[in-house]
């Protein structure tokens, strides 16, 4: 992994590599460098399979961070992709012309997140929350138990447990 992030480091004004375990690692990018890296990962360094990408909402610092993991199946090796996007304007770039399967995630960050790609496939296309008006439930500002209790009725009899209370009664009932 190391001589991959030697041999591209400059040309892509890649950050430090952060090794998490043999096999996986992480980096960080600038967003205008993210699709000549992707290119030169699948074309040249066998990184062929998208496995996975995702956000993690950097609230406090105005920041979206999408994460693309690609992995050699080859060579065992993940790499994990990290660029970060001002929150505000909330756009990332489509690579579902590098891998189709890109156009599914892309939809559910647009949908869960409020991140836009802007020429993916269906990306404003209803996907899970059909007729869904509200902020994007990922986002760290959605108020969850505020939605909940302005969109659901109260239900007569039901209570709720604090769930470690509860799970020391149903664990020890005679107290022990």
């Amino acid at each position: 992994m190391r001589d991959i992030h030697k041999r591209l480091k400059k040309l892509h004004h890649l950050g430090k590599l952060e090794p998490q375990r043999p096999g996986l690692a992480f980096l960080t990018l600038p967003r205008e460098n993210l699709r000549g890296l992707l290119l030169d990962l699948r074309d040249k360094e066998g990184f062929t399979h998208l496995v996975l990408l995702t956000a993690v909402d950097w609230m406090e610092e105005g920041l979206f961070q999408l994460t693309y993991m690609m992995n050699n199946r080859a060579a065992d090796m993940t790499l994990g992709i990290r660029v970060m996007l001002d929150r505000e304007a909330a756009t990332g770039d489509s690579i579902h012309d590098l891998w189709p399967t890109a156009a599914t995630y892309q939809r559910e960050l647009k949908e869960m997140f409020g991140i836009d790609f802007p020429g993916s496939p269906r990306v404003d296309d209803e996907f899970i929350l059909e007729g869904w008006t509200d902020l994007p439930p990922y986002r760290r500002d959605f108020d969850s138990l505020a939605y909940s209790q302005q969109t659901y009725a109260e239900r007569p009899g039901r209570v709720t447990h604090d769930p470690r209370e509860y799970m020391k009664s149903k664990l020890y009932p005679d107290g022990v």
